[in-house]
């Protein structure tokens, strides 16, 4: 189909509330400005792959109503293949999301269409990773699609890319066939038995007990500390530049498929990891998450003015 990215998974309307701080539990806040923007991690992926000037497919489902059409429009809109996501009468995701005075953030996930996309439906969409280098997934829809996806990625030939995210348990059939496993901190924290991430040395303790299961890599998306990846696709550390941050949603959407554009052009590891490091620092400058996603030219500016490869 001539897309050599391909992203499988959700899409959401972002529905953000920004506040001085959290709540407590029970406790009324007031927020101080309230925004809609286009999400969903499939979405964001495949949207900041096109900001890289990658045409991606993109393949999950959305509600027959004003949401998902204004979603799908948007994402056509930014250059992304939406011709295999499907209108289901099932009503569109939604994403309610809440921001702090220091940009970080709490989420809750209404799964709506993205809950009932099933390996069934899955098959209805025709030759839905055709020539894909690089397939993107995520765990907002259901896990037997993810799995079933990933297994004919990698007998395709295509590098099978998963962002745990939201954490879960994964069966062995589909940890044996990802090629780069990427979770932020919190998720690499849950998949490896709880507790906080305390290091360098713990990163690569639970980096290497994933390895050990039978994921061939991980990169770790470290936030302010960067990136690590351990195991086939060798070691590698990429600092990230220190910036302000206003709103962290995204960020490793944007890294992911920032990434993925990159490995899809036949850029090696190293390179790739750092454009996603660069775009992924640039997004959390800027509030929203589509919407906060620098395009090729940005990142080539930054990297250019701060004297990275």
């Amino acid at each position: 189909m001539g897309n050599r990215v391909a992203v499988l998974g959700s899409l959401n309307a972002d529905l953000v509330v920004r506040v001085p701080r959290f709540p407590a539990p029970g406790e009324t806040l007031t927020g101080t400005s309230f925004s809609r923007f286009p999400g969903g991690k499939g979405a964001n992926q495949a949207y900041a792959a096109a900001r890289m000037g990658e045409t991606p497919a993109l393949i999950g489902q959305v509600g027959d109503d004003d949401l998902g059409r204004w979603l799908t429009t948007h994402l056509a809109d930014g250059g992304v293949d939406v011709s295999r996501v499907a209108a289901v009468s099932d009503g569109t995701g939604l994403a309610l999301i809440t921001i702090d005075a220091e940009g970080q953030n709490h989420i809750v996930l209404v799964p709506g269409a993205n809950g009932t996309f099933t390996p069934e439906r899955l098959v209805r969409t025709t030759e839905w990773a055709s020539g894909a280098r690089v397939l993107l997934l995520q765990l907002e829809i259901p896990m037997e699609t993810v799995q079933r996806a990933a297994e004919a990625a990698r007998a395709s030939g295509a590098l099978v890319v998963l962002d745990p995210a939201p954490a879960a348990p994964m069966p062995r059939e589909l940890v044996t066939v990802i090629d780069l496993l990427t979770p932020n901190e919190t998720e690499l924290a849950a998949l490896t038995g709880g507790g906080t991430v305390s290091g360098e040395r713990d990163v690569r303790w639970r980096a290497e007990r994933l390895i050990a299961e039978g994921t061939r890599s991980v990169l770790v998306k470290w936030g302010p500390h960067g990136a690590r990846l351990f195991g086939a696709l060798g070691e590698h550390t990429w600092p990230a530049p220190r910036v302000a941050a206003v709103d962290t949603t995204a960020a490793g959407d944007t890294f992911n498929g920032a990434l993925a554009a990159a490995l899809a052009r036949g850029a090696d590891i190293e390179h790739a990891g750092h454009r996603a490091v660069t775009a992924a620092t640039i997004s959390v400058t800027r509030p929203g998450a589509q919407p906060s996603m620098p395009d090729a030219e940005e990142v080539d500016r930054w990297l250019g003015t701060h004297g990275a490869k």
